[in-house]
């Protein structure tokens, strides 16, 4: 496991790592300038509906969402029909669209990378609906050029919860596979296009006054949907098919031992992505299933509990861990209700606290000498991490610049990439779709995307031995 040294090493390997300081003081909570700057962050977080080239600007985004809706839902229907004993009974499967994802991206299957459609049955005889995606075959790296030769490293993502589905995150999936990944979607049991009930025969099974009985399935697991075992469950369960021959990109996987894991008795290159719940799951998993070699959580990564740290009570710590965690819940608040969490507000009269995102699962990651590393996008809210059309609060360039930081940490922990300089730039290219086909560069500048409000950190091991530990915006870590 790459540990940290004690702080009294870190200077060492500070110096250009270290964001700069600000050139002047940030306005405190009662300035009419903080507030001014409170009112614009509010209305930036709507900025993938209304800002500059977002949904409702870019004129291409509701043709595409009308043609991609349509063949969305037909397709579905279809699935449905085909398989009447396994019925899906979400949002997913009935309201048109839900699915869909970001419809500018539509035709990226055969022309930017490959993906299929999978199925798979999970602990509970529930039939789990997913995808799968990898390099188109000869394809090169977008960014760099050079050509892709698998096999490849692996990456499951799980969804999150109130009623989420995989369509939500074909975003991350696409853009991971372009880079060199074999990546798994799926819909959790009850949620998607995945099968509602357990099933046991020829037809679903749900009887939550049985008794147990010797060999038999009683009462009714996986439901309801909105519980964290079926996240842990569905997780664990999309791992076991990935890594098995019904996987049909099997043979793109590099399934070959890694010879320089970063954490010990971790030689499988595989990670796991998470959101909302399914972060909280994937926190938990890295824990305990050693085919896990690094951890992604899109708020929020999850620690152990306050009343067991590192005893095994709690998630423990285990694999690099990436945190990506926003400053709003599903709601956007000001300043004054900042306190408690993003996801439950509570008055905060002295405004922010610059530490809050880190408590959640970075610190328990710190304390455990595990590499690290949090980022709070500014303007950010808890829906930042799926493609959801028109209405949602979002901001504009969020989920552009948590692709590239998932993409930079891969890159580290599954294809052991010295990018410490990369990881931590202030400056980054992401290549974004803009309709007919296209994908268009845009440039991230850093310290404007990451939140003034909480801190964004890293802890992670160096090459030459030392480990840098820092804030990586200036905020007050």
């Amino acid at each position: 496991m790459r540990r940290l040294l004690p702080a009294a090493l870190t200077a060492l390997a500070l110096g250009a790592l270290a964001a700069p300081a600000s050139a002047e003081p940030a306005p405190t909570p009662g300035d009419p300038a903080y507030t001014q700057r409170d009112l614009q962050n509010i209305a930036d977080a709507y900025g993938r509906v209304d800002g500059e080239g977002g949904q409702l600007q870019n004129p291409a985004y509701l043709p595409a969402l009308v043609a991609a809706s349509t063949q969305t839902s037909v397709d579905q229907l279809l699935t449905q029909v085909a398989s009447p004993t396994h019925p899906a009974l979400t949002a997913g499967a009935v309201v048109p669209g839900w699915n869909v994802g970001n419809p500018l991206r539509a035709g990226w299957n055969g022309t930017r990378g490959v993906s299929r459609k999978v199925s798979f049955t999970n602990r509970y005889g529930a039939l789990l609906r997913g995808t799968v995606y990898k390099p188109k075959p000869g394809a090169v790296d977008p960014y760099t050029g050079r050509e892709l030769k698998g096999p490849f490293p692996g990456v499951v993502l799980t969804e999150g919860s109130v009623q989420g589905s995989e369509g939500m995150y074909a975003w991350l999936a696409e853009d991971l596979a372009e880079r060199g990944y074999v990546v798994l979607t799926y819909d959790v049991q009850g949620q998607g296009t995945s099968e509602t009930l357990p099933h046991q025969g020829p037809l679903p099974f749900c009887d939550p006054v049985a008794t147990p009985e010797d060999g038999e399935m009683t009462g009714c697991p996986g439901v309801p949907s909105q519980q964290l075992s079926n996240f842990v469950v569905g997780t664990e369960d999309a791992l076991d098919f990935f890594t098995s021959r019904a996987n049909p990109f099997r043979r793109s996987f590099d399934s070959s031992p890694d010879p320089h894991p970063a954490t010990p008795g971790r030689t499988t290159r595989i990670a796991i992505i998470g959101h909302s719940m399914g972060a909280a799951a994937v926190s938990k998993v890295q824990g305990t299933d050693k085919r896990v070699a690094a951890v992604v959580a899109l708020d929020k990564l999850t620690g152990p509990s306050s009343d067991g740290p590192l005893d095994g009570s709690g998630n423990r710590p285990v694999v690099p861990a990436l945190a990506v965690q926003s400053e709003y819940g599903f709601t956007v608040s000001p300043w004054l209700l900042s306190g408690g969490s993003s996801l439950n507000p509570e008055p905060s009269p002295d405004g922010p606290d610059p530490m809050r995102e880190r408590a959640s699962g970075y610190d328990a990651w710190r304390a455990a000498g595990v590499d690290s590393m949090l980022v709070v996008p500014r303007a950010s809210t808890h829906l930042e991490y799926t493609d959801i059309p028109l209405v949602l609060p979002a901001s504009r360039y969020g989920q552009d610049l948590t692709s590239v930081y998932v993409q930079r940490w891969l890159d580290r922990y599954l294809k052991h990439r010295d990018n410490t300089d990369a990881l931590l730039g202030s400056s980054f290219r992401y290549l974004e779709p803009t309709g007919d086909g296209v994908w268009s560069p845009v440039r991230l500048h850093r310290d404007d995307l990451l939140s003034f409000y909480y801190c964004s950190a890293y802890g992670i091991h160096t090459p030459d031995g030392l480990a840098s530990d820092g804030d990586v915006a200036d905020v007050g870590c």
